[in-house]
């Protein structure tokens, strides 16, 4: 009676703490939405109300219309699913190959791959401006992507090798048995079951790329990323131009979890409909 007393107060605990994050994460999110969606005055009220009393698209289209807004969408998107392809095209392989095979070095690469994690971008400014420059790759979409990669690559890499080394490599070989090959054995075999792995990489991805903002701003004049031009501008700006550019930051990442949530639960073992 006692350890299931225990269990259950152990097991009540879990819930608390996990409703305590939760909660820590959704509500400036909540505030941030219905500040974004009532009218400019309200914004100042308190307290303020769980449910806005009118709702007005006055800031939003207000921001949505300020010069270059749109055209910093657009660039960040670009340079996000930019980024989120060229870290899977290089990471996935990278990872599968750390996961498969066994090679002199292969732990001193591992920590050499996460070191570079460890480098400050800030250090590193002036020499990437100074070869973007050279290479005529700033202020442009692909400059930016492969710079995001590289900052991205390192977790991408470390992530989908864990993924692949829980893929049995029994069902490969018998693939290969069966007339596959190698290649032919990862597509059609161990790709498909880390799948819910690379989902959550490519979150971590995606995120990452769309909320960074100091390379963004280094390598863009006039071509900046949303979060590079509202650096700039918000500090400027009135408060219910602010709650509504965070809005418009959170909702890409938002709706790109909601596209691929259906891998992650799959990585849970949760099945939808």
């Amino acid at each position: 009676m006692s350890s299931k007393r225990t269990w259950f107060s152990s097991r009540s605990l879990l819930y608390v703490v996990a409703l305590l994050i939760a909660l820590y994460i959704l509500v400036p999110i909540y505030l941030i939405t219905i500040s974004a969606f009532s009218p400019r005055n309200a914004v100042f009220d308190y307290p303020k109300p769980f449910f806005p009393k009118a709702f007005s698209v006055e800031t939003l289209s207000f921001f949505l219309n300020s010069f270059g807004v749109l055209e910093s969408v657009q660039m960040s998107i670009i340079v996000a699913i930019l980024t989120l392809v060229l870290s899977l095209l290089i990471g996935a392989p990278a990872g599968y190959t750390l996961a498969r095979y066994v090679f002199v070095g292969k732990d001193s690469y591992r920590l050499a791959i996460l070191s570079t994690r460890a480098f400050p971008i800030v250090i590193l400014a002036i020499p990437l401006a100074v070869t973007f420059i050279r290479w005529d790759l700033d202020d442009t979409a692909i400059g930016v992507a492969l710079l995001h990669t590289a900052m991205a690559l390192p977790t991408t890499i470390l992530v989908t090798s864990s993924v692949f080394v829980s893929v049995s490599k029994e069902l490969e070989e018998a693939a290969m048995v069966l007339g596959c090959s190698r290649f032919g054995a990862f597509r059609r075999v161990a790709l498909p079951l880390a799948l819910p792995g690379l989902a959550a990489s490519a979150i971590f991805t995606f995120v990452l790329s769309w909320n960074e903002v100091f390379a963004a701003a280094i390598l863009t004049l006039q071509n900046p990323t949303l979060p590079a031009r509202l650096v700039v501008q918000l500090n400027q700006s009135p408060l219910p131009f602010k709650f509504a550019g965070g809005f418009f930051i959170l909702v890409p990442a938002i709706v790109f979890m909601l596209f691929v949530r259906r891998y992650l639960f799959t990585l849970w073992g949760v099945k939808l409909k």
